[in-house]
Parts: C-alpha cells; sequence; structure tokens
C-alpha cells in the first residue's frame, strides 16, 4: 500500500474519531443543560408555589369569624339590620332591613388583627340598588380601608374610621366613573413625592368596571409605600401617610407630635350600596 493511501486513511480515522468524540460532547452538554433547565424550573415553581400557599384566606366563607363591625350610631359588633351576612359563601353587605331613610348608618367590618406590611387581594362585585334615603355618591360606592383605627376607638356616632381607603366604585353603563383613588380619612398621603391636602386622589390609569362583574383588587403595604391594583394591573402609588392633626377623631392617635402612620387594622365599608365579597387574602410581608 503506498505512503499517500495509507496516510488518506490513518486521516479518515483520525476525523472520524474526533467527530464522534464532539458529538459526544455535545451530547453531554444538551443533557446538562437540560437537568439544569429542569432543576430550574422545578426551583421557580417552588418558589411560586411557597408564595400561593402564604396566601391566608381572611374570610371563610361560612361565617363572620375573625371579624368585627361597628355601624354608625351603634355600639361595636352590634349588626344593625343584618347588615354584614354570609350566604351561599359570599361576604354580603345589604340594606333592605333599613326602612326607608339610610340616616347616615354607614359602617365598616373589622379584620381583627393589626397588620403593618402586607399585601391585601380583594375580590368584589356592586349588585342591586342604593339604599333608600341614601346620599346621591353612595351609588355604587364603597371601599377596601387599610390601616385602619382600632374598631373599640371608634365613636358611638363617628360616621367613618381613621384610614386610607382604596376606594370602590362601579359604573352605571354608560359615563366612565374609575375606581382606585385613595381617599385619606384623617389622613394625608404623599403623591409624587409631594404631601397632597385632598380628601381623594384618583388613580394614574382610569378603570371603569359597568355591571356586576367581579373585580380583584390589591393593595400593597411595605414600609410606607403603596400601591393600588386593579385585575393585576398597577394603577396609583402613594407614601408616608400621616394623622391630619385638623381631623377631631384622628387628631386623637398623634402622640408627642408624631403623626406618622405605620400600622392598623383592614376593614370593609359599608357605605348604602349592596356589594359582595367573595375572596378576601392576605400575604404577610
Amino acid at each position: 500500500m503506498s505512503t499517500f493511501i495509507w496516510e488518506t486513511i490513518t486521516l479518515f480515522d483520525m476525523n472520524k474519531k474526533y467527530f464522534l468524540l464532539g458529538i459526544i460532547s455535545l451530547y453531554v452538554l444538551m443533557l446538562f443543560n437540560s437537568c439544569g433547565e429542569k432543576k430550574e424550573n422545578k426551583q421557580s415553581d417552588s418558589v411560586v408555589s411557597k408564595k400561593e400557599a402564604n396566601w391566608q384566606p381572611l374570610f371563610n366563607g361560612e361565617n363572620l369569624d375573625g371579624w368585627t363591625m361597628k355601624i354608625n350610631g351603634y355600639p361595636q359588633d352590634e349588626n344593625f339590620g343584618n347588615t354584614f351576612r354570609v350566604e351561599d359563601g359570599i361576604l354580603k353587605i345589604r340594606y333592605n332591613q333599613y326602612g326607608p331613610e339610610f340616616k347616615d348608618r354607614f359602617g365598616a367590618l373589622f379584620f381583627n388583627e393589626e397588620l403593618q406590611n402586607y399585601r391585601l387581594k380583594v375580590e368584589y362585585r356592586f349588585v342591586g340598588e342604593t339604599a333608600p334615603g341614601a346620599p346621591e355618591w353612595g351609588y355604587r360606592d364603597s371601599g377596601v380601608q387599610v390601616h385602619t383605627q382600632p374598631p373599640n376607638t371608634v365613636k358611638l356616632n363617628q360616621s367613618f374610621p381613621i384610614c386610607l381607603e382604596y376606594n370602590l366604585h362601579g359604573g352605571n353603563g354608560k359615563d366612565e366613573r374609575p375606581l382606585g383613588a385613595i381617599c385619606g380619612i384623617g389622613m394625608q398621603v404623599e403623591i409624587d413625592g409631594k404631601r397632597s391636602t385632598e380628601f381623594c386622589n384618583p388613580a394614574k390609569k382610569s378603570k371603569t368596571f359597568h355591571g356586576d362583574q367581579w373585580v380583584t383588587i390589591e393593595i400593597d403595604v411595605n414600609d410606607g409605600h403603596y400601591k393600588h391594583y386593579v385585575n393585576g394591573e398597577e394603577i396609583l402609588s402613594y407614601s408616608n401617610p400621616i394623622y391630619d392633626s385638623e381631623n377631631e377623631f384622628a387628631n386623637a392617635f398623634i402622640k408627642n407630635g408624631d403623626s406618622s402612620v405605620t400600622k392598623g387594622y383592614i376593614s370593609l365599608q359599608s357605605n348604602s350600596h349592596p356589594i359582595d365579597f367573595r375572596k378576601i387574602e392576605l400575604l404577610r410581608y
């Protein structure tokens, strides 16, 4: 066999050898990456599952255990007119036993634990007709309130507790009536770094929901910074709430000149229009 033929065969064998080594290396690399991705995905799924598992239901779908109410003109825990009730797994606020006059019987249902940093998720819908004798603004109006004063400190004749309110509005089927404003009842907040003296500051993104559809809102409360969400979309942020010294009820919570607000209770507003809540969940920070 000539030297040329022998060298050609040898070179072919060597190339085939390196080719096979290359194929094997590529397979090992793909296998390693695949295992890494599976491990990463597994860890990611675990984190998501853990986060989801940390959501605590505050409403059990059966009764009002863990909650207390205060209605203007009535002592704490007196549920005038069966205002707050649970039917068919839904927490309902109703006024059908109020008679022909609403008489400013505004109220709030308080979760019975003081909280500081957390994320609150609530599903709600407006239904029915506004209570007879209610103010005009009461049409499809309610609120989810955070950093609310303790229920046992609300005065007998105090229309609304001191709080930060995520204002809930429902549309009338044709006009824009956005939800999500921050209303400071006896409190003031900073918007874009500036202290606001307005009672309500509207959401940056305008969202109106008509009819009796279910809507999901969230309030993020984290070390003096607050965000409002609706159906997963951020619509407003604000910060650094303080008690308003000009409000007679809020003034009682200013201690030694310190008006800062850092914690409080969660409450649901009874404002004269029927409303349903089917899910209320808390993620603690």
